[in-house]
């Protein structure tokens, strides 16, 4: 009989199906997309293959034979289960299911993730999404490992383990009370923050290390009043005229609600971006898809962002 398991198709299976359920070749033919002739000549083969009859003719009518109906039971669950694989591989590449987990810093999930999480789930609205607010080392291991799809984590990576893609630059600027004795200034410098409290973000950080350095190489000592571990926090302090804050501007925007202030802070420090995933695979069509909706994001931001912030974008690309 040969090898039965290389010889029967599974569309012949499925006419066999077809003509058992509706009981006719013709109407069988017409759910299946093909000719009445055509589907006779596959139930024939499979007839032929198996070594048995499958049905009987009474009065015209097909009716299955005793062996078929034994058939028929194991086929019916096994059509079903590859209809529901067929509608599984149509939904995943139309993107109705799938799973996409990204890791940011606390700050740029509360701040930046929204708008593009909004944009991504109005294109694909059936995909679940899950977003970890991760510390930057925690996040790194995390993407390297798969653990988390991708993620959005601050410049320099210092890993060979992680791919990146350079997506944004942000300056630092200085968020103050409009009451404050320096919110008639332009801009602010280390020498005109001399003596002036100042609210930063916890040690440890890139971004107060560079604050410092400027600090000590303009010969200035911060007069550090407050230190958080968070923008929305640092914002409403200095709101609240209780310091300057030397925060990531492009983070910092959500945060502004009281009438705070935002002046340039030189010399210009830049944060700068990248949208990473790990360096062992390639990125899903989901995390592909997420990065370009972040890209659009960014190129429309980058026109909305002060005349600083946009030229530091400008020079970092070139």
């Amino acid at each position: 009989m040969g090898n039965l398991r290389d010889d029967i198709s599974f569309r012949s299976l499925r006419a066999f199906h077809e003509i058992v359920s509706c009981g006719s070749v013709t109407e069988a033919a017409r759910r299946m997309g093909m000719s009445q002739p055509a589907v006779s000549r596959m139930l024939a083969q499979l007839e032929q293959q198996i070594g048995f009859e499958l049905f009987y003719r009474d009065h015209g009518k097909l009716v299955p034979t005793q062996d078929g109906t034994l058939l028929f039971d194991e086929v019916d669950q096994s059509v079903g289960s590859v209809e529901r694989v067929y509608t599984l591989i149509r939904d995943i590449a139309d993107y109705r299911v799938g799973q996409l987990k990204v890791v940011a810093p606390p700050s740029f999930s509360e701040g930046v993730l929204p708008d593009i999480v909004s944009a991504f789930l109005d294109r694909f609205p059936r995909v679940r999404l899950s977003i970890d607010s991760r510390s930057i080392e925690t996040s790194k291991a995390m993407i390297a490992t798969r653990a988390a799809d991708c993620g959005f984590v601050k410049l320099p990576l210092g890993r060979s383990d992680l791919h990146f893609e350079h997506i944004v630059t942000s300056a630092t600027v200085c968020v103050l009370s409009s009451g404050h004795p320096l919110s008639d200034r332009r801009v602010l410098t280390p020498q005109l923050l001399r003596g002036h409290p100042l609210i930063l973000l916890g040690l440890g950080r890139t971004s107060r290390a560079q604050i410092e350095a400027e600090f000590t190489r303009s010969g200035v000592r911060p007069e550090v009043r407050l230190e958080t571990h968070t923008v929305g926090s640092a914002c409403a302090l200095a709101e609240r005229g209780l310091g300057v804050a030397l925060v990531n501007e492009m983070l910092a925007k959500p945060y502004l609600r009281n009438g705070g202030l935002v002046l340039p802070f030189e010399p210009q420090l830049s944060n700068d971006y990248s949208f990473v995933t790990s360096a062992y695979a390639q990125p899903s069509r989901l995390t592909r898809a997420f990065l370009e909706i972040t890209k659009a994001h960014f190129a429309n931001e980058q026109n909305s962002l002060p005349v600083q912030s946009r030229l530091i974008v400008n020079a970092f690309d070139e």
